[in-house]
């Protein structure tokens, strides 16, 4: 994508960030593990949607050649030294192709697997999502795969992010990905909402005894950044909250 082009300069800019930062890149294929190893990226994920419609729009490609291609990539990361995460995107439902059935991830999820992947993302691309059916395929698969590290990838269109998160939780599932602010979306997947926000899950979790890790106020000075630089207010629930002049809780 012509947005992504300048990635290499991004990766540039921020290699003077404290080692314990992990740097990860998103990639697709063979030329954009390459492209992260000239960048000094040393994690990647690999991205393969259970919906084949999808795929299609987003990688240009059917999800069976991108299963096929796995071998490639992981291959030449390990050559690399690059480490590889995987990520099944729809994994919830796809707007393209509507239900997506247990089966289907599970072709992925083995593919992933079969390529030496012990980390794999379950992302909910669309934001069509319920808790319900987040707590049953969460535990489904890690009962039928009790190796693998699972994490959880939600889109709030719907409004039930935080609690997908939480129903994610529930099932055992203790990485969960977000952005500061909710930034984010696919681009292609007309009206995409983005990300749950970061601050809203850690006050959510915070508030909840569950300890994160994460310094809410340092993501809320993260996020009035972006706001300055975005030239709009961003989406999240708990920056709303803090920004000043709004009424204390």
């Amino acid at each position: 994508m012509p947005q992504l082009r300048d990635a290499e300069e991004l990766f540039a800019d921020l290699a003077d960030l404290p080692g314990e930062v992990v740097l990860s890149a998103l990639v697709g294929n063979a030329r954009g593990v390459r492209r992260a190893s000239d960048a000094g990226v040393r994690e990647v994920v690999v991205v393969v949607s259970a919906s084949d419609a999808h795929n299609r729009v987003n990688l240009n490609l059917p999800t069976r050649e991108s299963l096929q291609g796995l071998e490639e990539i992981c291959g030449l990361a390990r050559e690399k030294g690059i480490s590889v995460r995987g990520a099944v995107a729809t994994a919830f439902g796809c707007p393209y192709q509507g239900e997506i059935n247990e089966d289907q991830v599970r072709v992925v999820v083995e593919g992933l697997l079969g390529s030496g992947i012990k980390e794999i993302t379950l992302a909910d691309t669309a934001g069509l999502a319920n808790p319900r059916q987040v707590w049953g395929l969460s535990r489904g698969l890690a009962e039928k795969y009790p190796q693998t590290n699972w994490a959880l990838h939600f889109h709030d269109a719907r409004g039930l992010g935080l609690t997908n998160a939480l129903a994610g939780l529930l099932a055992g599932v203790v990485t969960l990905e977000s952005s500061a602010g909710g930034l984010g979306g696919c681009p292609f997947i007309p009206g995409a909402a983005g990300n749950i926000a970061t601050e809203d899950l850690v006050y959510m979790l915070e508030s909840m005894g569950i300890q994160t890790g994460i310094e809410l106020a340092g993501v809320s000075r993260a996020v009035e950044i972006l706001e300055a630089g975005l030239g709009r207010p961003v989406s999240s629930r708990a920056w709303c909250r803090a920004r000043p002049g709004n009424p204390p809780n």
